[in-house]
């Protein structure tokens, strides 16, 4: 079976698809040919780079029919309030995500013996984030399309979950991760105090996709260092 990982360019997709390459074959997938060619070569054994746009339903119908026999669909495309217009952030952050799972989802009913999908949410799945109203849609969005796919096809023996990450050193978090000012506020907030490297979180994603996540679906796995915790309220200023 091959495993196909969705934004595998840079960042926590890249060290997905670092740690799923030794699973046997793997599909990456990224709309940047540069940074996709670049982890390809890096990998190098059974893997296959495509260059897709999320967004665009044609170029991800091509995308699935290069996948003859899917084992975990594995999705990280995601762009911040920083990086595009809201309108771009939802197609990418949860119309990618919806696209892509529909693909996984008729490949897992039509070959039966279900099937495993994977995808990228966030702390601010329920945390808000003033000021990144698009991102923060997307991303409590992400419950819903975890949960209630994972309710529909749970009797056929598919499994939807997602990883919900903090504060991550990745591309789309450079703004503040190389200040160090910056970098020491956010740090502040996080209870364990400290950001999280890629590798860390992607290791949450391979568990999800691997077989000893078997009796687990519907959830959101929080990888974030303690920042759903709310951590001001470690002294119990409020009662």
């Amino acid at each position: 079976m091959t495993n196909v990982v969705i934004g595998a360019a840079s960042g926590m997709g890249a060290a997905v698809a670092r740690q799923l390459a030794a699973r046997g074959p793997l599909l990456i997938a990224d709309q940047n040919p540069a940074g996709l060619e670049q982890i390809a070569t890096e990998l190098g054994g059974d893997v296959e780079a495509v260059v897709c746009d999320v967004t665009d339903q044609a170029q991800v119908d091509a995308l699935f029919v290069k996948v003859e026999e899917l084992g975990a669909l594995v999705h990280t495309a995601g762009i911040s309030g920083s990086m595009a217009p809201g309108r771009r952030i939802l197609e990418v952050n949860l119309n990618g995500a919806v696209l892509c799972a529909r693909h996984a989802l008729a490949h897992f009913v039509a070959r039966g013996g279900g099937g495993n999908i994977v995808n990228c949410s966030s702390v601010h799945q329920i945390i808000p984030k003033p000021g990144y109203l698009a991102y923060s849609i997307s991303k409590s969005a992400m419950a819903g399309l975890t949960r209630t796919l994972a309710l529909e096809f749970a009797g056929r023996g598919i499994r939807v979950n997602s990883v919900g990450p903090g504060a991550v050193e990745t591309p789309i978090n450079a703004a503040w991760t190389g200040d160090p000012v910056k970098r020491a506020v956010v740090e502040s907030h996080i209870p364990m105090g400290r950001v999280a490297s890629p590798e860390e979180i992607a290791g949450v994603f391979a568990f999800l996709a691997s077989p000893e996540a078997s009796y687990i679906t519907g959830q959101t796995l929080y990888a974030c260092g303690g920042i759903t915790l709310f951590g001001e309220f470690r002294d119990s200023w409020a009662s």
